[in-house]
């Protein structure tokens, strides 16, 4: 059975985009997925990537131009200045892992939940109540927005190592056996290779 370690970050604008493709994809092939919310922000400074706000003029004015035309095309409501960005990301990924940990509801629609929140409805994820939301929409029991800190804390470190181990620089990140695809713009290529296309 195919395994796929999905990396992923609750403030990145594209894990937002990606929507549920990859859990339809996973169903289709019979492949697992594991959950690694992790922090973008360390890892572009470990992996040679800037954050957006202190990169070149010139690609801050394309990040402006292509991720509406991304969500546009993937029919999502979208805001390029969200009010709450950025704000502190590792609550909804603490409670993610509890969530994951917990099990009982949809952790693929979790994690998109978490990240539309941001990016479509103007939310702080940093905050109880939006997360306590998020995870009831999902199917998880809200009391996990505070269940676990240090080992959701821990988990998130541990999966911030692993990421920078396995190559990971940017989310979403997809590593299946020792191929690494990277993008919610690749998940086709995804499905491609467990066809055995690619």
């Amino acid at each position: 059975m195919a395994h796929i370690d999905y990396y992923f970050a609750t403030l990145s604008p594209y894990c937002y985009l990606a929507g549920t493709r990859l859990e339809e994809v996973a169903e289709k092939h019979g492949a697992t997925i594991a959950y690694k919310p992790f922090d973008l922000g360390q890892a572009f400074g470990r992996t040679g990537g800037l954050p957006p706000k202190d990169r070149h003029i010139s690609r801050i004015e394309y990040r402006a131009q292509e991720l509406p035309r991304q969500a546009k095309k993937l029919c999502l409501p979208f805001s390029i200045k969200p009010a709450h960005w950025p704000t502190n990301g590792a609550p909804a990924a603490y409670a993610f892992i509890a969530a994951q940990n917990a099990g009982g509801g949809d952790l693929g629609l979790l994690a998109h939940i978490i990240t539309r929140a941001v990016w479509a409805e103007d939310k702080d994820i940093a905050q109880d109540d939006v997360i306590r939301a998020c995870l009831t929409e999902a199917g998880f029991d809200p009391a996990l927005s505070d269940s676990d800190l240090l080992q959701g804390a821990e988990t998130y470190s541990r999966n911030l190592e692993d990421a920078v181990a396995g190559g990971v620089f940017g989310a979403p990140f997809y590593i299946i056996d020792d191929q690494r695809f990277w993008g919610q713009d690749r998940i086709a290529d995804l499905d491609l290779y467990l066809q055995g296309k690619l």
